[in-house]
């Protein structure tokens, strides 16, 4: 999910240099309703605006989603006038992102044979063979069998990936976390649809499946931005110091992510 995020503190009383660099690690809960619907118009193109209550959240959080969205989270008790004023104030902003979304390429929902998909930071090629009584799906490195040669692709790819994330991520937080001198009480593979990893109160690390998409180096700094957390459970500037010395090219991930993130749907 593309996924770009302002902050409003007051009257957007922010740090920009924090505010960029936390947009890839923001939640918008999937799971709770949205208190009003309203619509903005971008560049003679009409869009919903969802805004919607979090309990935790401590700031206004504006994002515009690859689906031509804008989606606005509150906190608890904040007002839903002031978010209107928010959403109004950042359209220049919003006209920008729309015009960054229209330029990307987003992921089609349907895959078929010959399409390509993001595998370890590589675009693979689908490719469909019978072998024996049964049909293979291949791509990369990898071979999975499928009941018959099905129009979309899509959920024996992502079942797969899932797979395969759930064996390597644990391992790879494992060795990150020993290099780090992190403690991590557990590890959890999620199908998270708006960030990409996460990090609780109890040590638990929670990490999105598709990160078994990207080139290593990105999937290691966003381990290790988890990990981080362990120690301060915030973006604070402190956090972003841990976050260099841990991982000193973390800034060449980050723009990875900015330019790459749709190919993954995000």
């Amino acid at each position: 999910m593309f996924l770009l995020a302002l902050l409003a503190r007051g009257l957007l009383n922010t740090r920009s240099n924090v505010k960029n660099k936390t947009k890839f690690f923001r939640l918008i809960p999937s799971n709770e309703p949205a208190a009003q619907s309203e619509t903005i118009e971008i560049h003679s193109h009409r869009m919903p605006i969802v805004f919607r209550r979090h309990a935790r959240a401590r700031n206004y959080v504006l994002r515009l989603h690859w689906n031509k969205t804008v989606v606005v989270t509150m906190p608890k008790n904040g007002s839903t006038k002031f978010a209107e004023a928010f959403v109004n104030s950042r359209k220049a902003w919003l006209e920008r992102q729309w015009k960054v979304l229209e330029s990307r390429k987003i992921p089609p929902q349907v895959l078929q044979p010959g399409m390509e998909v993001l595998f370890r930071g590589r675009s693979v090629g689908l490719a469909v063979a019978r072998k024996g009584t049964e049909w293979q799906v291949n791509f990369g490195t990898q071979t999975l069998s499928i009941p018959a040669p099905e129009q979309n692709l899509r959920p024996f790819i992502e079942a797969h990936m899932f797979e395969l994330a759930q064996q390597e991520l644990a391992e790879r937080v494992a060795t990150l976390a020993r290099e780090h001198g992190a403690v991590v009480s557990r590890v959890v593979v999620r199908n998270q649809k708006s960030r990409w990893g996460s990090c609780s109160y109890s040590g638990t690390i929670s990490l999105n499946w598709r990160l078994i998409q990207l080139p290593a180096q990105v999937r290691d700094y966003i381990i290790v931005h988890e990990l981080m957390h362990l120690r301060e459970l915030n973006h604070s500037q402190r956090f972003w110091n841990h976050v260099a010395r841990a991982c000193p090219d973390y800034q060449g991930a980050e723009d990875w992510l900015k330019q790459n993130s749709g190919l993954v749907g995000f």
